[in-house]
């Protein structure tokens, strides 16, 4: 099998740039986010439909990049 309905976008949540990246395996829907700078997963996700899987891998992204301090 191989990676159906490819998709990435970079969106800002709570001032990070993040990543997303959005695939359909067979039946099966995957996501992954990432932050952009430096590149360290926040969250996969996979289920039965595109937004489903989106909208659990950005509160979880969310709620990853909430606990974390920036050093300015």
């Amino acid at each position: 099998m191989k990676a159906e309905e490819f998709t990435e976008s970079r969106l800002d949540i709570d001032g990070w740039q993040v990543n997303l990246t959005t695939y359909r395996i067979g039946a099966v829907w995957h996501c992954h986010a990432d932050n952009v700078s430096p590149g360290a997963t926040l969250a996969r996700v996979h289920g039965s439909s595109k937004e489903e899987v989106e909208a659990q891998a950005l509160q979880r992204a969310r709620e990853m990049l909430g606990r974390t301090r920036r050093h300015v």
